[in-house]
């Protein structure tokens, strides 16, 4: 990783560059709603983003990741869904990602998590430990994406759900509040 990178909680002062660079990072990608700016803001709008930090080059941000609580349907407690997580385009494949997610897994910790999920590619979060677990299952999502790591050994059972500020499209942006449709769950 560039020596130069600090890692640290987002300020509000960082909020519209979180935005335009969480925009920017996934811009490209097919697999994504282009949602994700729109989650962080209903996340910190409804006080949901348990970690927050930005990756700093020079005194610019150039990579967020969000730690948001998640529900699990047999009780468990104390789990947060990592994510969104992005870094510019021109900052990629520089240890910038595995950073925040090394430094959000350790906040995590520190705030006496159980564990953490999330939705994403299996060959890059193997790495940090992230499995497929049997019996912990997020609706509507492939098992084969869906990865938890348990900090204290118990793997839950059951339905996860991710914080409502997941459904945010952006849609309603223009009333000053961020409203998504109602889960047909």
């Amino acid at each position: 990783m560039n020596p130069k990178i600090a890692i640290r909680s987002e300020t509000d002062a960082d909020v519209r560059a979180i935005s335009e660079g969480t925009v920017a990072a996934f811009k490209t990608l097919e697999i994504s709603n282009h949602t994700e700016q729109f989650i962080i803001e209903a996340l910190r709008a409804a006080k949901a983003l348990a970690v927050s930090l930005v990756a700093v080059i020079d005194g610019h941000v150039v990579g967020h990741i969000a730690f948001s609580p998640v529900s699990i349907s047999d009780g468990t407690r104390s789990w947060y869904g990592l994510g969104p997580v992005s870094v510019l385009p021109a900052y990629q494949r520089q240890g910038i990602g595995k950073a925040l997610i090394r430094e959000g897994l350790s906040r995590l910790k520190d705030m006496n998590a159980q564990g953490c999920c999330l939705v994403g590619h299996p060959e890059y979060y193997r790495k940090f430990g992230f499995k497929n677990m049997p019996g912990l299952v997020l609706e509507g999502v492939p098992q084969e994406v869906f990865f938890a790591l348990s900090f204290d050994g118990h793997i839950p059972q059951g339905v996860v759900t991710f914080h409502e500020g997941f459904k945010a499209d952006g849609r309603q942006e223009g009333k000053g509040e961020l409203h998504s449709a109602p889960d047909p769950h």
